[in-house]
């Protein structure tokens, strides 16, 4: 079908044509930075240099199941709190030591409110340690992580544990709005009748529950429907993207196999003799079995499908970002610096998944670093179509100068430093706590393999984008 029919008349018709241009909207964050003079990189960039050397020490998560598997009898703040006791349990930080804690969560449970707060007494941290939950759909614990690092930056911390959390195996699911009015209308009648005559009120309709669901608020579009569109926008094909997600999963199969997916903490699902200790949506199929899906959201001629689509995930992550003099006193071996971060926003109907495009020459420039810079990609993949639509257009001079008012194209990561341990089309992404697996991932890619810069991305609902950079701790 041709690209015309999934694109509105706002922005790109088929992907190379004219067409109206539009700046992203921009919030720059100031990340702090390395006082201390660093080595160049091979091609004589160097960070900025403007204040507290910020530090991850360490980073873990839960394994990343499918919704409704091993999870499915929990609430979120129980998986919270087992990444809190986690991470807790990995580094030996004393409960007391930590100043901030900050999760970030996309759909909330009600009972649970500020999640960060519950699940940290949870896992017994001190009743006198400030919690808050911050939420920016999928890059949740992004903004967590960097909420954090500007406690630390201005001086009013000195150690912050930043983490988020997803739970979709028991969304909250609504009364319809009429039969909510009527229940609260009928809980302050004052007399039978006024109850008997509200209930009789009731209409068989009012009783159709309100789901949630996977969709933008400002335009009705589920974000499969959106990244539908925007892999025919691009000219992205089926086979394509299949061929993307099958290089995740494999790449994900291997990685766990080598035992390189050290983030991970062992689960005890409480009230069960289950310990969870991997991730279960890893599958790695063959072209044939994923040419027969049939598409998940325009029928019948979308490309987007269960098998080149993250999945519906459970699944919890933290951790323990620190001022360097502050982590080194207490005798930690930080395995990254937070170098520069970038927020983006563009239009979220037409542009809802182009966040990496637009923050990623965004953070490089903040940095004074380059595409050829950067030794490990790591971005977030909530569709094959979303990730090989970004990678097209950062390497469109086109685009660039049609939508993001630079002359020359951004350019592309090279695949041989790209997710390279699998993404979140294989691993899963649990709305709230991908961001913390990504940060975590870079540096853990950035120990094993020496390289020096990392680059995290990451698009989220709302048209949102965030992009990041973190340099390997020396040895």
């Amino acid at each position: 079908m041709a690209a015309s029919v999934y694109c509105s008349g706002k922005v790109l018709r088929t992907f190379g044509r004219n067409c109206q241009s539009k700046n992203a909207n921009t919030l720059f964050l100031r990340c702090a930075s390395t006082s201390q003079k660093r080595k160049a990189s091979s091609k004589g960039a160097t960070p900025k240099q403007t204040g507290r050397n910020i530090v991850l020490v360490e980073g873990v998560r839960t394994p990343f199941l499918m919704a409704g598997t091993s999870y499915a009898d929990l609430l979120s703040h129980d998986l919270q709190r087992g990444a809190l006791e986690g991470l807790v349990s990995r580094t030996g930080i004393s409960k007391d030591a930590v100043d901030h804690i900050i999760i970030g969560t996309v759909i909330q449970e009600v009972k649970t409110s500020n999640i960060a707060r519950e699940a940290a007494l949870g896992a017994g941290f001190s009743d006198k340690t400030p919690c808050h939950t911050v939420t920016m759909a999928c890059i949740s614990s992004n903004q967590a992580i960097t909420a954090g690092i500007g406690l630390i930056a201005s001086g009013q911390c000195d150690t912050v544990i930043a983490g988020g959390v997803e739970f979709m195996s028991d969304v909250p699911i609504r009364l319809s709005r009429p039969l909510r009015k009527t229940l609260l209308t009928l809980n302050k009648a004052k007399s039978l009748g006024a109850r008997l005559g509200l209930l009789s009120k009731i209409r068989p309709n009012f009783l159709s529950p309100e789901l949630p669901a996977v969709a933008e608020f400002s335009t009705g579009e589920s974000m499969g429907h959106s990244g539908d569109r925007l892999a025919a926008s691009f000219g992205i094909s089926r086979q394509e993207q299949d061929e993307f997600a099958l290089r995740s999963h494999t790449m994900a199969h291997t990685a766990a196999s080598a035992g390189k997916l050290e983030d991970i903490v062992p689960y005890k699902v409480p009230g069960r003799t289950v310990t969870v200790s991997a991730d279960n949506g890893i599958r790695v199929s063959t072209p044939q079995q994923m040419a027969k899906l049939k598409p998940a959201f325009i029928k019948p001629h979308g490309t987007v499908t269960a098998a080149n689509a993250s999945f519906l995930t459970d699944g919890a992550s933290a951790c323990l970002i620190m001022s360097e003099e502050k982590a080194l006193a207490m005798g930690f071996k930080p395995k990254a610096y937070l170098r520069e971060f970038v927020y983006v926003s563009q239009d979220p109907k037409d542009q809802l998944l182009l966040g990496p495009t637009y923050a990623t020459p965004k953070v490089l420039d903040k940095a004074g670093l380059k595409m050829e810079d950067i030794d490990v990609f790591e971005y977030h993949e909530a569709f094959a179509g979303q990730i090989l639509a970004n990678l097209k257009a950062m390497d469109s001079d086109w685009f660039a100068q049609n939508y993001m008012g630079r002359t020359s194209k951004v350019g592309v990561p090279p695949m041989e430093k790209f997710n390279t341990w699998g993404g979140s089309l294989s691993i899963g992404h649990p709305f709230g706590a991908t961001g913390v697996r990504l940060i975590t991932t870079a540096a853990n890619r950035l120990q094993k393999e020496g390289g020096q810069y990392g680059l995290i991305a990451a698009c989220a609902a709302g048209g949102l984008g965030h992009a990041a950079i973190v340099e390997r701790y020396p040895s």
